[in-house]
């Protein structure tokens, strides 16, 4: 049984009306209505798999029998049955397409993502490798999950998950310390505060209005470094999460991991990943 929550269920839902809107029309006239078969879906190159769970929520929508034969995180290799969906062959070819839309996309970020994290933690065991909310719209949660799938931070989902000041509320509020300062007098205790800065001096002044997390955003490593080396020095260092963002990939992340961070974000995760090939093969019993 899947343990997806129910708004999920109800967007996977309109993922099938979407592509199958009045009906199908070529297993309508090539399909008997009676034949039925088995859908093995398999992966054609080696990948980090995500995705099962949409898969088997997708089955039990449309009244399909299904059996998984392998796990989501685990690599897969290619041609290895993932998934047997087992049902009327007009229903087998009618999910075909979103269920393999959706593990393609799942699977290549979890695989990114996976491969990011082992990179990094390599020279820092400690790091956290987090994504963004550089997502697509309406896809966000299975986004995010291959994310988790794959060994990495989630972030923020949504906007009421915390507060990060950016560098344009910075810009309405008059300056990093005002902008902090305000959050902390309105915001819960139960809610982190975060403050993006631009250079060294406006780290200094975020540590001291009492920000929580302090995001390096668009810092070269060496930089990086730098700042973490006088936040050591004035004794600032031990009072904040250090986060860094900003022009992050496989190339650089072990030096970024390096810097003395406790969290590297990357908005590459969810938008700049290479979706894996997946298969589905049908055969009539």
């Amino acid at each position: 049984m899947t343990k997806l929550p129910p708004s999920v269920i109800e967007k996977l839902k309109s993922y099938l009306e979407e592509d199958i809107r009045s009906g199908d029309l070529t297993s309508e006239i090539t399909v008997p209505p009676e034949a039925m078969g088995v859908g093995t879906i398999f992966s054609k190159g080696r990948t980090v798999l995500a995705g099962v769970q949409e898969i088997i929520a997708i089955a039990e929508i449309s009244g399909l029998d299904y059996e998984v034969n392998a796990f989501e995180g685990n690599w897969v290799s290619p041609q290895e049955p993932i998934v047997l969906l087992r049902g009327k062959a007009r229903t087998l070819l009618g999910v075909e397409r979103v269920c393999l839309n959706i593990v393609m996309r799942m699977s290549g970020i979890a695989t990114k993502v996976y491969k990011m994290v082992q990179a990094a933690r390599e020279v820092n065991p400690r790091i956290r490798v987090a994504a963004t909310r550089k997502t697509t719209p309406g896809f966000r949660y299975f986004e995010k999950r291959a994310v988790r799938i794959g060994g990495g931070d989630t972030h923020r989902y949504a906007l009421d998950d915390m507060i990060l000041i950016k560098n344009n509320h910075v810009a309405v509020t008059g300056g990093v310390a005002n902008a902090v300062k305000a959050a902390r007098r309105s915001v819960s205790f139960s809610k982190k505060v975060s403050c993006e800065v631009r250079t060294l001096q406006e780290a200094i002044e975020a540590i001291e209005a009492g920000a929580d997390i302090v995001l390096l955003d668009n810092f070269i490593p060496q930089d990086v470094g730098g700042v973490h080396e006088v936040l050591k020095q004035r004794g600032l260092r031990n009072r904040v999460l250090l986060e860094v963002s900003g022009g992050v990939d496989e190339d650089n992340i072990k030096d970024f991991a390096q810097s003395g961070v406790d969290i590297i974000s990357s908005g590459a995760l969810t938008h700049s990943y290479d979706s894996s090939d997946f298969n589905m093969l049908l055969s009539i019993t």
